[in-house]
């Protein structure tokens, strides 16, 4: 009498073999890897490790920030977080409560079925946000998230910093005598948001954007689904925030300030430096008009090139985008932007200034 063997169970290696690691039910989360053992590098255990250096180096590390360049680099990094922050806080929960309370067939009904005419729709609908762009960045995501085509979301994204009224407030404040500052940096930002997002429903690829995603809230009511959503939008918006702040408090701590008095001299040298500048410094839009107007040596021209083009991209901004939307976006929407906020600048300028 012939003993057959038992057939295993399947994805279950038979009763004389050893499973191997990859089906072993105890690792679902780890197939084909080998055990791993040791401790691993986390958050909390990188914060202990630099603050024990810190104790360890307390007195090089106070030497260090002694020093005039170090202050200075200080000065600028937490000037710009501290005036970012708020807004960004603003975004985040402006975001979560898109993802969370407003249905998709909201925004169905709200944006033209054509995206041709939903670019300038959401253009407009940058006036209702009073914020900066750090708050534009995660509401653009939610946007995305909710249907809405990315050319629309990219036109608000470029919008809603520039044209707000807290910030068109400003620029008047800013510039009592030049009241046309105030309509030219208006038309010329909702200019160059409607090109940017026309381009991108023109040429834009789907695999050059990564689409937002957001973790699925099953069993949650509306309000842990909503502080959920704050928490992850919060953890990575603002480490980027961080990362751009830090790089604008380099820039501007090494950057020879007799640079601005030379390039102010020639008029197209003027606008690509302050072009360049509002990049580099990565002033928050309620804050960049009483800068340009204190630069008294530049044409008016000039200071719209700095007004448009700092709400659309700087530094903090590159690193927000790239991690909401992705690096590939990232590095291919920042120049096209940079190039179409400077002509949307001279254009306007050339016919209000």
């Amino acid at each position: 009498m012939a003993i057959t063997e038992k057939a295993a169970p399947p994805g279950q290696a038979p009763h004389d073999e050893p499973p191997s690691r990859g089906d072993r039910p105890d690792r679902p989360d780890r197939p084909d890897r080998p055990d791993q053992e040791g401790w691993h590098l986390n958050s909390p255990l990188a914060l202990t490790l630099l603050l024990l250096v810190f104790v360890v180096f307390q007195g090089p590390v106070r030497g260090a920030l002694s020093k005039p360049v170090m202050q200075s680099w200080m000065t600028v990094f937490v000037a710009v977080v501290v005036q970012a922050l708020p807004f960004l806080v603003l975004g985040v929960l402006l975001s979560a409560a898109i993802a969370v309370f407003v249905p998709p067939a909201f925004f169905a009904r709200a944006l033209p079925s054509r995206p041709a005419l939903a670019v300038p729709v959401a253009g407009l609908a940058g006036v209702v946000l009073p914020g900066c762009e750090c708050a534009s960045v995660p509401v653009a995501g939610a946007l995305v998230r909710r249907g809405v085509t990315p050319a629309a979301a990219i036109a608000f994204l470029l919008s809603a910093p520039a044209i707000n009224p807290i910030v068109l407030t400003a620029t008047a404040v800013a510039f009592p005598r030049n009241p046309e500052m105030v309509v030219g940096r208006f038309a010329g930002s909702l200019l160059v948001a409607c090109a940017m997002g026309w381009l991108w429903q023109r040429l834009g690829r789907t695999d050059w954007l990564r689409l937002p995603t957001h973790a699925h809230h099953e069993g949650e009511t509306k309000a842990e689904a909503f502080w959920s959503s704050v928490r992850h939008d919060t953890m990575q918006a603002g480490g980027f925030l961080v990362l751009g702040a830090m790089a604008a408090a380099t820039l501007k701590a090494v950057a020879p300030a007799e640079w601005l008095r030379t390039a102010a001299g020639n008029p197209v040298v003027a606008i690509l430096a302050l072009s360049i500048l509002a990049v580099l410094l990565s002033i928050c839009s309620e804050a960049d008009a009483f800068v340009a107007a204190s630069l008294t040596q530049f044409s008016l021209t000039a200071k719209l090139a700095f007004l448009i083009v700092g709400p659309m991209i700087d530094l903090k901004l590159f690193a927000m985008q790239a991690g909401t939307f992705g690096r590939g976006f990232a590095l291919r929407f920042a120049p096209a932007t940079f190039a179409a906020a400077i002509a949307g600048a001279v254009l306007t300028g050339a016919v209000l200034l």
